[in-house]
């Protein structure tokens, strides 16, 4: 993995919750390797976002706003329900 794939790993696995490192930190240590540079560059950016705001939308207790309704939060929110079944 390059450099930028590692910090981006890093980041997912070290959110500051058990709740958050489980849920976003598993999924990316499950597709980081795959990401292609845009989706890298997504992640990124989605991983800016509050913890507490990535919980809510990816566990349903809030409505996820417009911009991360497609792409990698989808595919998160996924992961997680499969987590949940």
């Amino acid at each position: 993995m390059d450099d930028r794939r590692k910090r981006l790993l890093y980041r997912a696995t070290h959110r500051g919750t058990k709740e958050s490192d489980f849920i976003i930190g598993g999924f990316f240590t499950r597709v980081t390797a795959d990401l292609s540079d845009t989706q890298v560059a997504e992640a990124e950016a989605l991983l800016e976002e509050n913890d507490i705001d990535l919980i809510n939308w990816v566990t349903g207790r809030e409505a996820v706003p417009e911009r991360w309704r497609a792409g990698l939060l989808a595919e998160v929110m996924a992961h997680y329900r499969g987590l949940t079944a």
